[in-house]
């Protein structure tokens, strides 16, 4: 039987982060639903000039992905399709991730809105205690929004906020590589393996040793430093 991972996308800034965690998805042989908001067509055309049709989007989400897809690997759902596959408990899935996660979309999964099968699919991902992962880009955040990110840690999602880590690669990490450390968390919270980054191994600046420079060069940063377990290099 086939049992996808939900992928919703929601109207914040950070569409690149979706992408690169269906891309991981596909990439570990997991099937994925795809379901986009009516304010994230409008982010992602914004930010990456893709633009999804219902009626086509098998062409348009190939071209967002950059990859052919199987037609069991990957199907799509429209957003205002309340009566979808993913908005019943017994529809077989193995959880979801909705990245980038914006306020209203928070909002409305923490009080049980479901304004659209984005929202609707991830309350009942919760309610079915399936692995839920919740990214949300936006910054600074009101007490409201953290009143509802800590109403969804308490009914059993992973608040995972878009915050990249450096260690990978350092002050010369590039765009791409900052947006792999967030999906690439994305799917560890999902317990779906990957290589998007550079793991944390106790060996300080061995991201660094292990990057090239600009123009293929190796960076100017010395030897990985081994950690004194007793304190100080």
């Amino acid at each position: 039987m086939r049992k996808p991972w939900i992928v919703g996308v929601s109207g914040a800034s950070g569409t690149p982060y979706a992408r690169a965690v269906i891309g991981g998805l596909l990439d570990a042989g997991h099937p994925v639903d795809l379901v986009i908001s009516k304010a994230a067509r409008l982010t992602l055309l914004d930010e990456t000039g893709a633009t999804v049709r219902d009626a086509h989007w098998k062409d348009d989400v190939a071209a967002w992905l950059e990859r052919t897809v199987a037609a069991d690997d990957l199907v799509y759902w429209p957003a205002q399709d309340l009566a979808a596959g993913p908005s019943s408990g017994s529809y077989p899935a193995r959880g979801m991730a909705v990245v980038p996660a914006s306020t209203a979309a928070c909002a409305g999964i923490a009080i049980g809105l479901s304004k659209d099968l984005l929202q609707r699919a991830a309350e009942v991902n919760l309610k079915e205690r399936r692995r839920t992962v919740v990214v949300p880009r936006e910054t600074p955040v009101t007490r409201s929004h953290l009143e509802h990110l800590i109403a969804l840690h308490d009914a059993g999602a992973v608040v995972l906020p878009a915050s990249p880590g450096f260690y990978g690669a350092g002050a010369r990490a590039t765009g791409q590589q900052l947006i792999d450390f967030v999906a690439g968390k994305v799917l560890d919270a999902l317990e779906v393996p990957h290589d998007l980054f550079t793991r944390w191994t106790g060996q300080l600046s061995a991201g660094l040793s292990s990057q090239p420079a600009a123009g293929g060069s190796q960076p100017a940063a010395g030897p990985a430093i081994q950690r004194n377990p007793l304190g100080g290099p």
